[in-house]
């Protein structure tokens, strides 16, 4: 079988995988990386020659950049602006849009879309604003930023590199912003203006309660006198009913103690503040012994000496749970109160460890020091048991942990947190440093001193150094499955073009439309690679594209550059689908949307950014 027959072949197996989407994408390129040197396609000896790739290194060190721009306060400052919109939806949508365009062009769009997700949900929260009315323009804006510089994106960052080992010399930082910025500029006017009409109105996550509707899921249960619970742990507790539920509070003498720090033994008489349901609650009564009706009870307890009233309340307590909360607004209290108890929403990206996965499986509480208290998918609330939930990329978290704590799990597990929070303004030294650094680098790249990935490698090492960010944040920053992915595909990439395989599709592209003009022929080249971004990761479009772009380019005998210039642009594009890119995914469960929403905006604003990039990447660059 001939080589290019092999690549082929392992390509169709590849993407089809990444389609389906049971494994995570690291994985399956790891996967065709091994299977390529196992078929002799790529050599044994540089297999892993692409984890040290300077479009890698470069990715890497842009990750760590856009990490310290957030510690440093940077984006919180220009975040804070962005609060001061009015209620009028339009000018809502252009200045969170906007935002995060400029925000994607010096640092990466998910870190950018990351830092704005939570002032937009607290935007629609003051104003009353249906959530997905804005964060589907957010994420598409953080795409279209990225288009504008060498580092906004990896496909921009693999193109620069593509283009360095034919010609010798790579993009520069600017090289892209003529056509990227007309374009980004263009898809904004198409989002600002037709966002509204295009989007659908869901209530998706404007606030916790909701989406989870909590306090109709709080219950105080007691420890009875001589009951099942009476010395047991909050862990022999969850051993014993065989489900994680979540004990927010274990009240004592008065004193509420939060579940997550709560290391002792249960007594007689101690109230546990617990998340469940009705199933939940006959588990509790049938295996644990615990009594429904805690506070109330111990109130009527007490002034049963004084009223016969108060001791009918008691033997009502146990009736219900909607009769305990309607005594306990009587008695002055509401024992549902979640105040303090430390929850946060978050959700769960499309690189997080927890895909897949049960919360029996990722061990949350005793690794992590985290609860789970209720799931939402797709804008609404998952009623089955929670032990049985597997998780999926969008689902939006409900949790309670330690408040110093709680922020480095979710980054552990793969989590980005949703909950509004205090604008941290970081010092204005760290700020000043860290745009000091970075405009150092760009001014490198620019006057050719040194290459990209030299150049942003010293800045982030000199960010470090500087005070910054810690070495901690800084590996927490690098993105571990896309560095993966992009060192592993880019030896298949290779094969792509070293087996033929890259000449055979282009000459194919050549005899079906040889006579049409250079422009016709870029617009398929450009849909071809929209379609493949929205299917799979941008980084791998790019790296699959980029042979056939340049193998073109020979067969018209014209520059490579406007063929390049398209893939870069249409690997970017991918406002199809929720899958892909990770920051349509993001906010797909906190604006309710279900998998066919996209299209509805994504399909003009494809349609305008193709209509307005052709034309001038065939000015900018002539073939």
């Amino acid at each position: 079988m001939a080589d290019s027959t092999q690549v082929f072949l392992l390509l169709g197996a590849t993407l089809a995988t990444f389609v389906w989407g049971r494994f995570r994408y690291d994985l399956v390129a790891l996967a065709a990386l091994l299977a390529a040197v196992g078929l002799g396609l790529v050599p044994a000896e540089g297999a892993f020659a692409g984890f040290g790739h300077p479009a890698v290194i470069t990715v890497a060190a842009v990750l760590v950049l856009s990490r310290g721009f957030e510690r440093s306060g940077l984006v919180d400052l220009i975040a804070e602006q962005a609060l001061r919109v009015g209620d009028r939806i339009m000018l809502q949508t252009l200045v969170l849009s906007g935002t995060v365009l400029v925000l994607s062009g010096i640092m990466n769009n998910v870190g950018a879309l990351a830092l704005m997700l939570p002032v937009a949900l607290r935007l629609a929260r003051e104003h009353d604003t249906p959530p997905s009315l804005l964060l589907m323009p957010l994420a598409f804006g953080s795409l279209l930023g990225g288009l504008t510089t060498l580092i906004g994106t990896p496909p921009n960052i693999i193109i620069s590199a593509y283009r360095r080992t034919l010609t010798g010399e790579g993009f520069g930082m600017f090289d892209f912003f003529p056509v990227g910025a007309s374009v980004a500029l263009a898809g904004l006017v198409v989002i600002v203006l037709a966002g509204r009409y295009l989007v659908p109105q869901r209530a998706g996550q404007a606030s916790m309660d909701a989406m989870f509707d909590t306090a109709h899921y709080l219950v105080e249960l007691r420890v009875p006198e001589d009951g099942k619970a009476v010395g047991w742990s909050l862990r022999d507790l969850h051993q014993a009913v065989e489900e994680p539920i979540p004990v927010l509070a274990v009240v004592r003498d008065e004193r509420r103690h939060p579940g997550h720090t709560f290391l002792g033994t249960l007594r007689e008489h101690d109230i546990l503040l617990v998340e469940a349901g009705p199933e939940e609650m006959v588990l509790l009564e049938d295996k644990a012994g615990l009594a429904v009706g805690a506070e109330a009870e111990q109130e009527a307890e007490q002034e049963a000496k004084d009223t016969e009233e108060s001791e009918q309340a008691d033997k009502d307590g146990e009736d219900g749970e909607e009769e305990e909360h309607g005594r306990s607004h009587r008695h002055g209290k509401v024992a549902t109160d979640t105040e303090g108890l430390q929850l946060v929403e978050a959700v769960v990206r499309n690189d997080s460890m927890m895909q897949g996965r049960t919360v029996g499986q990722l061990r949350l509480l005793n690794q992590f020091g985290l609860h789970l208290v209720a799931v939402a998918r797709d804008g609404g609330r998952l009623r089955q048991r929670l032990r049985d939930i597997r998780f999926r990329a969008g689902d939006v978290l409900l949790l309670q942990g330690g408040e110093g704590d709680i922020g480095e799990s979710l980054t552990t597990l793969g989590c980005l947190p949703l909950a509004s929070r205090d604008l941290a303004l970081g010092q204005p030294r760290r700020l000043l440093l860290s745009v000091a650094i970075f405009a150092a680098a760009i001014v490198a790249m620019m006057l050719d001193w040194l290459p990209a990935a030299v150049a942003l490698s010293g800045a982030a090492l000199a960010s470090l150094l500087a005070g910054v960010l810690t070495l901690r944040e800084a590996y927490q920053a690098i993105d571990g499955p896309v560095i993966m992915l992009l060192g592993a595909m880019i030896p298949v990439g290779q094969a792509l073009e070293t087996s033929g395989g890259a000449a055979l599709i282009a000459e194919t592209l050549l005899a079906l439309g040889g006579d049409w003009p250079v422009a016709l022929t870029l617009s398929g080249l450009f849909v071809l690679g929209l379609l493949l971004s929205n299917v799979i990761n941008n980084a791998a479009a790019a790296l699959l594209m980029a042979p056939i772009a340049a193998s073109l380019a020979a067969g018209f005998e014209a520059s490579v550059d406007p063929f390049l210039m398209a893939v870069a642009v249409s690997a970017s594009c991918a406002f199809l689908t929720p899958i892909g890119h990770q920051t349509n995914t993001l906010v797909m469960g906190p604006g309710g949307y279900r998998f066919g929403d996209y299209w509805r905006l994504g399909l003009p604003l494809s349609l305008a950014v193709m209509a307005v990039a052709i034309p001038l990447i065939l000015i900018v660059w002539p073939p």
